[in-house]
């Protein structure tokens, strides 16, 4: 089996854990809690966060023997940065109430996948950056 299948196989398997966590705990905050839907999902995004990252380093992205610092602060940067994306177009959508909260969410959350591979296999994860 090659190597980009093997990651790509672990990046899926991670990132349903993380996107899972990221929709229920937000679903969770907002149905348990009564929290808006826009404060929920930076809950659940912070939770999911840390399940992607440690997922990601520990399995994915294993093989690439990058530092615990440096790869942490740049899957930060991309994870806040790909956040920052769906937030604002989750606030958008919610207001123009295209579809219920959870199903946008869900949506939303499986439409910043492919960006975030491509960063982590070329960037995040790499010991020497491009």
């Amino acid at each position: 089996m090659s190597r980009l299948f093997k990651q790509a196989s672990w990046f899926i398997v991670v990132g349903c854990a993380a996107a899972a966590t990221h929709w229920l705990i937000a679903v969770l905050c907002v149905e348990l809690a009564h929290l808006p839907p826009l404060l929920a999902n930076v809950v659940g995004w912070l939770v999911a966060f840390l399940v992607s990252f440690s997922g990601h380093y520990r399995l994915t992205f294993r093989h690439q023997r990058v530092g615990l610092w440096p790869a942490c602060s740049r899957f930060f940067l991309v994870s806040a940065g790909g956040f920052a994306v769906n937030e604002a177009a989750y606030a958008l959508l919610l207001h123009l109430q295209v579809l219920r909260y959870d199903v946008l969410l869900f949506l939303l959350l499986l439409g910043m996948a492919f960006i975030t591979f491509l960063l982590s296999r070329y960037w995040v994860f790499r010991s020497k950056p491009a």
